[in-house]
């Protein structure tokens, strides 16, 4: 007869999920401002466009800093 001793620590981690339904929303909103600054790239032959050079790497960059906040966040 001997008695498991249990870890205070590790109860009931098998239930828990690593990102909660907040994290899924605030990821798939970072997905789409990507999807939009590389929309926002697609355009005319005018390479040397504002909208081109710097406001779609500026938005896609700002689409992945807010998905790692959203895996971050707790």
């Amino acid at each position: 007869m001997t008695n498991k001793k249990t870890i205070p620590g590790h109860q009931d981690s098998k239930n828990e999920l690593v990102f909660t339904k907040k994290n899924y929303q605030l990821l798939l909103i970072s997905i789409a401002i990507v999807v939009i600054g590389f929309v926002l790239m697609i355009g005319d032959t005018n390479i040397y466009d504002f909208r081109k050079t710097l406001l779609a790497p500026m938005v896609v960059l700002f689409g992945f800093g807010f998905g790692v906040y959203a895996i971050l966040k707790k």
